[in-house]
């Protein structure tokens, strides 16, 4: 592996101790120094130089949740984040048109707030595929929507009852309506043909060069046992050029504590992290577990809890007895409540302070909450672009109490860490419109000008980038091997088209990534 000379760059190392330098030299996989360009060529005389004529230089992002199956396969399947009700039939009868009939059709993006609120029903999908059953899940990934042939061949009728902790929305008559809520989502998913450990990998394979191209050295996968599979074969193959730091679903807790896993166990390239459990929903579906009602509501709906507090509490307990930290999401003010209290109490038991439990999303808090994270030490493991994306129906459902939404700047100086994610594929997995949501509080159009929407949560570009860098790396117990331009760490490394520190902030959503470098390599270049 050649050495390398990074020079006449604006490099932000995110090292507190020395913050900026003109060069880095790589020796192997590693960084070697940090300095001027002659004290550099002098510890490495026979390196490539290379001149990067000012461009600026940050650690390789790394991307805190993203569901990597998911996006993977999402990228082959149909795009139904339309503006349009209408668009998105458009598109659906588009594939209809290439796909064999009876075969099943698969998308993911929609969202009825867009369209006006109302939810859609089968009957629409139904006038463009009557032939094909079709199943879309929603943007929140908490809904999903079906045809009449997919309730057919599911057997899934007026006399089908609703799971404990899922609702389908029915028809006047009783019959379903084509709206599945959370769990009932299994009433359908559950009979859709699974692809293989082998193809799922196939299709990450072919996501990876998709993630370098926007900067991303790693990512957190939320994904299931399948994609822990894959990761594994494409690593096996070697053509595993990134970095993952893998959950376990609770459901297979168990399975993990028999093998005696332990949080952190693995290597550079693939570890695990912790085991993930739901506590409710989402906003955009009014699934999200709330103290009191949504605004609006004419039957009082304060969502839908997935996982009862005390069936959670044995959960962590018994994770954090065997070595395992619990990231747990929680959307609802209720639901990030109860998720506090219990890992106070989980708290009181532990031994040992290691273990680094999560909260993800931590969408909104009751006021009382607000230091909570930072007085259990608890990550909160956030989606800056959750904010902008939803916060019109965040309005819409939550009024007043969305002054306590998506609240970065009172979790970081209450102390609590922040580790940074996309929550891909709800959101883009550019980190870039990430780290512009985080700073700007803004969509990319501008909106709500000139400020952004609760500004007063609004970070520093430093802040935001180091979410997305020595956040994420703290939150998978890695931060000694990696997220700063630090001597000895992973030679991880992104070169921009901008220096986004000096930039104006709306012009951050616009960088380009024009080379990307992992373990000393460079796996992606303009």
């Amino acid at each position: 592996m050649p050495d390398f000379i990074l020079t006449n760059a604006r490099i932000h190392t995110m090292d507190a101790a020395h913050p900026t330098a003109r060069s880095i030299a790589v020796r192997d996989n590693t960084f070697l120094a940090l300095g001027t360009g002659d004290a550099i060529r002098s510890l490495l005389p026979d390196a490539e130089v290379i001149d990067l004529h000012d461009r600026c230089v940050i650690p390789g992002l790394i991307d805190a949740h993203l569901h990597a199956e998911w996006t993977a396969l999402g990228l082959k399947n149909i795009d139904a984040e339309a503006p349009t009700l209408d668009e998105l039939l458009r598109r659906v009868e588009e594939r209809v048109k290439i796909t064999p009939k009876g075969a099943w059709l698969r998308g993911h993006g929609w969202n009825q707030n867009v369209w006006g609120g109302n939810f859609p029903s089968k009957a629409d999908l139904d006038r463009v595929a009557p032939e094909h059953p079709v199943y879309l899940t929603a943007k929140s990934g908490h809904a999903a929507w079906a045809n009449s042939l997919a309730l057919k061949i599911t057997g899934t009728t007026s006399s089908t009852p609703n799971p404990v902790s899922g609702e389908m929305l029915r028809e006047a008559n009783g019959d379903p309506s084509g709206i599945f809520l959370e769990d009932a989502m299994n009433l359908v998913g559950k009979f859709i043909p699974e692809p293989t450990a082998q193809q799922v990998a196939d299709a990450m394979r072919d996501a990876l060069p998709l993630f370098h191209h926007v900067g991303l050295a790693g990512v957190h996968d939320f994904d299931g046992v399948r994609a822990l599979q894959a990761w594994q074969i494409l690593n096996e193959r070697g053509e595993l050029n990134f970095r993952v730091s893998k959950t376990i679903p609770v459901t297979l807790q168990e399975h993990a504590i028999a093998l005696g896993i332990r949080s952190g166990f693995g290597d550079d390239r693939l570890r695990i992290n912790s085991v993930k459990t739901f506590a409710d929903g989402a906003l955009g579906p009014q699934t999200a577990l709330m103290i009191d009602p949504y605004e609006g509501s004419t039957t009082g709906n304060r969502g839908i809890s997935t996982c009862d507090k005390e069936e959670m509490f044995e959960h962590v307990r018994q994770a954090s007895a065997a070595g395992l930290s619990s990231t747990i999401h929680a959307i609802g003010d209720k639901a990030n409540h109860d998720v506090l209290d219990v890992f106070a109490m989980v708290r009181q038991e532990e031994r040992t302070p290691r273990l680094r439990h999560r909260i993800e999303h931590v969408q909104l808090l009751h006021s009382g909450d607000f230091k909570r994270l930072a007085q259990l030490n608890v990550i909160a493991s956030m989606q800056p672009m959750h904010a902008t994306s939803d916060m019109l129906i965040a309005d819409r459902y939550w009024g007043k109490r969305s002054a306590g939404a998506y609240a970065w700047r009172t979790q970081l100086n209450a102390g609590a860490m922040l580790a940074f994610g996309s929550d891909s594929p709800v959101e883009s997995f550019n980190p870039f419109l990430g780290i512009h949501a985080a700073v700007t509080r803004r969509r990319t159009d501008g909106s709500p000008s000139p400020d952004g929407w609760y500004p007063e949560q609004r970070l520093t570009v430093t802040e935001a980038v180091h979410g997305f860098t020595l956040g994420a790396a703290y939150a998978s117990y890695e931060e000694t091997r990696k997220g700063s331009l630090t001597p000895g760490k992973l030679a991880d490394l992104i070169v921009l088209d901008r220096d986004i520190f000096s930039i104006d902030p709306m012009a951050i959503a616009e960088t380009q990534v024009l080379a990307t470098m992992i373990d000393g390599q460079w796996v992606w270049q303009t």
